[in-house]
Order: C-alpha cells, then sequence, then structure tokens
C-alpha cells in the first residue's frame, strides 16, 4: 500500500467523539522505547532494527510473542512486567507531540478517550512527564483483554463514551493502532511519518495540524491540514 500522503487543502471529518493514543500520537516517548527495546533485543541476540518494526502500539508481551514465538506466554509477561517498571521509572526525553497541549486543551468538554495499550502507572506517568492533561476517560492494557491491532480497546472507549464506533475518529501513529482502529469500523487520522506507511484515512505530520470545532448538535467537526 503506498504512503498516505499529507493532505494539501485542509480535510474535515465529523465526529460525535475522539478516541486517542498516547506513544507517538500525544507523547513522544521514542528515546525510551529505542533505549529499553534495544537492551531487550540485545539480550535475546536479535536485530534490534527488526525489533523496533515491531513493537510501536503494542503491549510488551505481545511483540515479544511475535518476536520470540517458541517462547512461553508466561515469560512474556513476567519479562513484560520488568519492562513496564523499567519505562515508568525512565521519563528522560519523554515530551509532547508538538500541538499535544492546545489539541487536548480544545478538547475540554468534547467526548474525548486515551487508548493506550500502557498501563496506568505509565499512561499516567508519561502525561505528566510530557505536562498533557489526562482526558477522563482512559482505556489502558488493564481494561482489555486483547491488545491492538485487536480493536477491543476502542470499541470500549466508544461504549464508555455513548458514542457509535462509526461516529468515532482515532489518533494512531503506529500500524498495530491504525489496524485496531479500523477494525473498529472507525475513520483514523494518522499523526507522524511513521503513520503514512499503514494507510490511515488522513495524515498530519503533528498536532499543529489539528483543529476542533464543536458544531452544537453534539457532533463536532476535525479539521486536519
Amino acid at each position: 500500500m503506498p504512503a498516505t500522503t499529507m493532505p494539501t487543502a485542509p480535510t474535515v471529518l465529523t465526529a460525535r467523539a475522539l478516541l486517542l493514543d498516547m506513544d507517538g500520537t500525544l507523547v513522544n516517548s521514542d528515546a525510551v522505547v529505542e533505549r529499553i527495546w534495544r537492551r531487550w533485543a540485545e539480550r535475546h541476540g536479535l536485530d534490534a532494527d527488526e525489533v523496533m518494526k515491531v513493537v510501536h502500539g503494542r503491549q510488551g508481551h505481545a511483540s515479544m510473542a511475535l518476536l520470540l514465538p517458541d517462547r512461553p506466554m508466561e515469560q512474556n509477561h513476567a519479562d513484560n512486567a520488568r519492562m513496564l517498571a523499567e519505562e515508568t521509572a525512565d521519563m528522560d526525553g519523554v515530551v509532547p507531540v508538538s500541538g499535544a497541549p492546545e489539541f487536548l486543551a480544545s478538547l475540554r468538554g468534547l467526548p474525548h478517550a486515551l487508548v493506550t495499550s500502557a498501563d496506568v502507572a505509565l499512561s499516567t506517568a508519561r502525561m505528566a512527564a510530557a505536562g498533557l492533561e489526562l482526558p477522563e476517560t482512559r482505556i489502558t492494557a488493564e481494561s482489555v483483554g486483547a491488545g491492538k491491532p485487536d480493536p477491543e480497546g476502542f470499541l470500549k472507549g466508544a461504549a464508555e463514551l455513548g458514542v457509535a464506533p462509526a461516529e468515532c475518529v482515532v489518533f494512531e501513529d503506529s500500524a498495530a493502532g491504525i489496524a485496531a482502529g479500523r477494525a473498529a469500523g472507525m475513520r483514523v487520522v494518522g499523526v507522524g511519518e511513521r503513520a503514512g506507511a499503514h494507510g490511515p484515512d488522513v495524515l498530519v505530520r503533528d498536532l499543529r495540524g489539528v483543529r476542533v470545532e464543536a458544531v452544537g448538535d453534539g457532533t463536532m467537526r476535525v479539521y486536519v491540514a
């Protein structure tokens, strides 16, 4: 599939709720993710560049299952718990994606939710480190039985907000997240260059290119430029 191109004129989407990924979408945590997963790859004799192609957007144990298919899942879960603790303790280089503070501020009073593969501790720490408000509605790793690319998280987010999936717009950066949004029957705004190769409905360089306007009939217009 060819990479989605940046729009030359604003694209306008109408929605009743927005569902927001965290890492790579609101928070730039790539520095931490690279450090920790490259160390993990070295410990297991894997090519770190190939590992980094897999891990974005997924829960850690799910990435491990793909990378070490013969390893028992209980080992993956134990390893993932250790890595989550490492990640939660390491906020060096965690910053907001450009435009994220203003974007989140514009959503106050509008239906939106955080839908992340991180757990409560990690998502709380990273949003705080980036100086971002936590949405009132949050779907984290603890909330789902199956993580991205399974659509469960996005479907739960829509259900908690009381909005039909087709009336939601997802903001995502990763292959797994974009696949999850599509599987949920939602439109997907890809954020950043990584998203472009995975077929979002529209692509934006960062959140400075997004504007949200309440319409007054319970809907909002999302302008992506």
